[in-house]
C-alpha cells in the first residue's frame, strides 16, 4: 500500500459530494430560472409513464426514455452556453448570436429526435 493512499480516497469522497452539489445546483437553476428547461421537464415526466407503458420490453423503454433525458441534457446546455455569452456582453455580436443559434439548433435536433424514436419504437 502507497503512503497517504487512505487520504486520496477521503479527498475523492469529497469530489464526489461537491460534485453532485454543483449538479443539483445547476439542476435548481435550471427550474429556477429557465422556462425551456421548466417546460421540457414538465412534458417529460409527462411522458415517462406513457415510455413505461407503451414500451414492449426494458430496452424500448430504456429508449423512450433516454430521448426525453437527452432533451434536457441539451436543454442545460444550451442554457448553459447561453448564460457564458450573457455574461460576456450583451451587446450584439455575430459570434454570440452564432453561439446561441446553435445551441437552440441542438436543443430542436433533440426535440425531434423523440417522436422519430418513439415513432420507430410503436410503429416498428
Amino acid at each position: 500500500r502507497r503512503p497517504g493512499r487512505g487520504m486520496s480516497n477521503v479527498l475523492n469522497m469529497r469530489r464526489l459530494v461537491n460534485a453532485v452539489r454543483y449538479s443539483y445546483a445547476g439542476l435548481s437553476d435550471g427550474v429556477r430560472r429557465h422556462t425551456s428547461f421548466r417546460q421540457e421537464l414538465v412534458v417529460g415526466v409527462l411522458l415517462s409513464p406513457v415510455a413505461l407503458w407503451l414500451g414492449d420490453d426494458g430496452l424500448q423503454r430504456a429508449v423512450m426514455l433516454s430521448s426525453l433525458v437527452l432533451v434536457l441534457i441539451v436543454e442545460l446546455l444550451n442554457s448553459a452556453v447561453e448564460t457564458v455569452v450573457d455574461r460576456i456582453g450583451t451587446e450584439e455580436h455575430e459570434l454570440s448570436g452564432q453561439a446561441k443559434d446553435l445551441g437552440s439548433a441542438a436543443v430542436m435536433l433533440s426535440l425531434l429526435n423523440v417522436p422519430l424514436v418513439w415513432g420507430l419504437i410503436l410503429l416498428g
